[in-house]
């Protein structure tokens, strides 16, 4: 029997994206052999545990297109743009709509930040399908990789809400059901987030399954479950997942260096992959570290420089600094690393105890519980090198607003978390149209949420577009 993959059926996310990801053509119908010889068949792949793992290996391979679909460093550079963290020296049609609201829905740039998500989704939603009701898998293996499973399709789920607000919500890999899928309510994506992550603390342990802390242990779903929870106001449920990470030990900020944090192997990390390739370490580092003499592609605002006080180590280590032409200019220096021979090694961070210490300071700011949200946000002052913070510990606001700026700080250039907690409108103080209304020129409204990709709508036509950008 011959397979017939159309260009719409490769590309939509529900598609056969991974598994014929040899097939790049994208302008014509393209025949395969049912079961080509190069490639193992579904059962083979599921026939065992060994085998499974190779799959399952594959969702958190730091890998742009094949692996996990944040290895680009895409968005962490578009969202930090539209927030005020960064500026680009780039001179293309590419970058700058991120920063200056400018985008259209046929910026290339919007491709990667949805396609890359929906290929990971596609995994994810692959290997469940290939493990569920398997009777060559142990019980126990079969818990253990739905709970990592359920993490990772959570994260991308969260991620992609955020930045286009409702999405279509595949949890299958039937393309023709799933490829004209209208957008989801973000209710209902969050519906999905949340039965994800709770399904997923039932399935996990503490122990995280192998070497490292590239597949998500219980902890890992706590996170991002209080993240969650977090944005959607649920103060109490949100302080109590972060309360149950930091309460467990298993992870220290005050044994962490600030020029240690994102290390491979750091005490911090939650969550943290392996990155180093045989050419480079992160694509983070590749993308801001600027060779020696050359202009960086990517400038730090003076707006979040603005808001280091003197003597904090974040400033010095997390901000590069270059001279060109006799003009200092300084960009992100989070990860050092551009190239893979560079030592001590450098692993990609997605969760880490300094945000979850955040999560519950922010949490417990709003059940007016204010000397223990200080108490978390002197925790990482201490690590910074700064004294208490001078917040009214009498002002629910004044301690929210410390909060804020707390996270601006000690979370920049990570996960899109400025870009998101401008538009949570946490405090009035703090939000999107306040601040980056009064920083820089063209904001407007609807650029809280960034146009669904022409590419999409073109072969999906169910999908709707986004106010502003039609």
């Amino acid at each position: 029997m011959n397979i017939c993959l159309s260009y719409k059926a490769k590309s939509l996310a529900a598609g056969a994206l991974i598994i014929m990801s040899t097939l790049l053509s994208c302008k014509k119908l393209i025949e395969i052999k049912g079961n080509p010889p190069t490639l193992i068949t579904k059962t083979q792949q599921f026939a065992d545990s060994a085998s499974a793992l190779s799959a399952v290996a594959g969702v958190y391979s730091y890998n742009q297109g094949n692996g996990f679909g944040y290895s680009d460093a895409n968005f962490t550079i578009v969202t930090g743009l539209s927030s005020d963290e960064l500026s680009t020296t780039l001179n293309n049609e590419y970058r700058p709509p991120f920063y200056n609201y400018n985008l259209t829905p046929v910026n290339t740039g919007l491709n990667a930040l949805w396609q890359y998500p929906y290929k990971g989704i596609y995994q994810v939603n692959d290997i469940l399908d290939g493990i569920s009701d398997n009777n060559k898998l142990s019980a126990s293996f079969v818990k253990q990789i739905t709970g990592e499973m359920e993490v990772v399709r959570a994260l991308y789920y969260f991620n992609l809400i955020n930045i286009f607000g409702g999405v279509p919500l595949v949890t299958s890999i039937d393309y023709k059901q799933t490829a004209t899928l209208p957008r989801a309510s973000v209710d209902s994506v969050y519906i999905q987030i949340l039965a994800d992550l709770t399904d997923a603390e039932k399935n996990l342990t503490a122990n995280y399954p192998s070497s490292g802390k590239a597949r998500p242990n219980l902890y890992t779903a706590k996170a991002l479950l209080a993240k969650v929870y977090l944005y959607q106001g649920q103060w109490q449920a949100a302080f109590d997942e972060a309360d149950d990470i930091i309460r467990s030990n298993l992870y220290s900020i005050r044994d962490v260096a600030v020029n240690e944090v994102f290390l491979e192997g750091s005490k911090e990390a939650i969550w943290q992959l392996p990155a180093k390739t045989s050419y480079q370490q992160t694509a983070e580092a590749y993308n801001f570290v600027p060779y020696s003499g050359s202009v960086p592609s990517y400038l730090v605002s003076p707006f979040l420089l603005d808001q280091f006080e003197v003597g904090d180590k974040r400033l010095a280590s997390w901000i590069g600094t270059t001279v060109v032409n006799n003009q200092e200019l300084k960009y992100p220096y989070k990860y050092k690393n551009k190239q893979a021979a560079n030592t001590p090694v450098e692993g990609y961070m997605i969760f880490r105890l300094g945000e979850v210490l955040l999560i519950r300071a922010e949490a417990a700011a709003h059940l007016n519980q204010l000397t223990h949200a200080l108490t978390d946000v002197n925790t990482i002052r201490s690590r910074a090198g700064l004294p208490v913070s001078k917040a009214d510990m009498h002002s629910q606001n004044a301690v929210l607003n410390a909060v804020m700026q707390e996270r601006q700080r000690e979370l920049c250039f990570e996960w899109a978390n400025r870009w998101f907690d401008l538009k949570r409108n946490v405090t009035k103080e703090s939000s999107a149209e306040v601040v980056l209304g009064s920083e820089k020129s063209g904001y407007q409204k609807n650029a809280d949420l960034y146009p669904i990709p022409q590419t999409q709508r073109q072969l999906n036509h169910f999908l709707t577009q986004n106010p502003g950008y039609n």
